[in-house]
């Protein structure tokens, strides 16, 4: 089989949807919908501030698409946001999107390196499918535990040690990373390791959400890289078939005590003193 890479497959997409504002919208409401992670990381977000009356300071590190921005904005109620990603034309292309938030001033958008960003004073920083693809990622979370104030929330996600299993021969789902993933033990030292209080930690993508998954993505992806036009024309109606099943799915993977899964959500916490 061919193989293809997530990042190039990510430009292909930012190129098309930075042509039009509602394209974007509709984008991000796709990946809410259709990528679990999302499921889990915009509930554990909203248990922290979204019914609180508290306007946090949010780092988003490693805001690619701007999807959790997005989210973060209509739901958390932010004093402000600053995110930040290494890829100019990702940041170029938020800046355009929000840019009535960003004139409020709201939001900013700026290019860091999350080894070398250490300044701020945050309540709540995000850091979705990032860590993963950093060698040194004990070195980011200290670096994120200086930009928290103390009683100050970090919230990540990753695939778990069980995602490059799970990709088999198909290794374009994880070759881009430094590590497969995280298990619940190997995360929870290294939060330890940065000075950071674990709080929670679950694998997600487990049963229900793996099946989701592999009917949304795996397949799909796998029969693009195949049938490249063809593929374009059927899934259509391949979505028709399995989107209500999968959305049942991913809920109930919201819902589930995975006892293991491909993915995993991490909630640590810099001490109060």
């Amino acid at each position: 089989m061919s193989q293809i890479a997530y990042d190039p497959v990510k430009d292909k997409l930012a190129a098309v949807i930075r042509r039009s504002r509602l394209l974007r919208t509709l984008f991000y409401i796709t990946l809410d919908l259709f990528f679990l992670r999302s499921w889990h990381i915009r509930r554990k977000a909203k248990e922290l501030f979204g019914a609180k009356d508290i306007k946090p300071a949010i780092l988003d590190a490693g805001c690619g698409f701007g999807q959790y921005d997005r989210f973060m904005l209509r739901k958390l109620s932010p004093a402000h946001i600053l995110a930040v990603d290494v890829k100019d034309d990702y940041l170029e292309d938020c800046r355009r999107y929000f840019r009535s938030n960003i004139r409020k001033g709201v939001i900013a958008f700026e290019k860091k390196d999350l080894l070398e960003f250490d300044e701020g004073s945050f309540d709540f920083i995000l850091c979705v499918d990032v860590l993963e693809h950093i060698v040194e990622d004990v070195r980011v979370m200290r670096n994120m535990k200086k930009c928290l104030k103390p009683g100050g929330y970090f919230l990540m996600h990753s695939p778990s040690h069980l995602a490059e299993e799970d990709a088999g021969d198909d290794k374009f789902f994880v070759d881009e990373h430094a590590r497969a993933g995280y298990s619940n033990q190997e995360l929870r030292a290294k939060f330890k390791q940065a000075g950071l209080k674990p709080e929670y930690i679950r694998y997600t993508y487990g049963t229900w959400g793996h099946m989701a998954w592999v009917m949304m993505i795996k397949w799909p992806m796998l029969l693009l890289n195949k049938a490249g036009f063809w593929a374009a024309v059927l899934l259509p109606f391949w979505y028709l078939i399995v989107f209500i099943p999968s959305m049942l799915l991913n809920y109930a993977d919201t819902r589930a005590n995975n006892v293991e899964g491909t993915g995993i959500i991490g909630l640590a916490r810099k001490p109060l003193s």
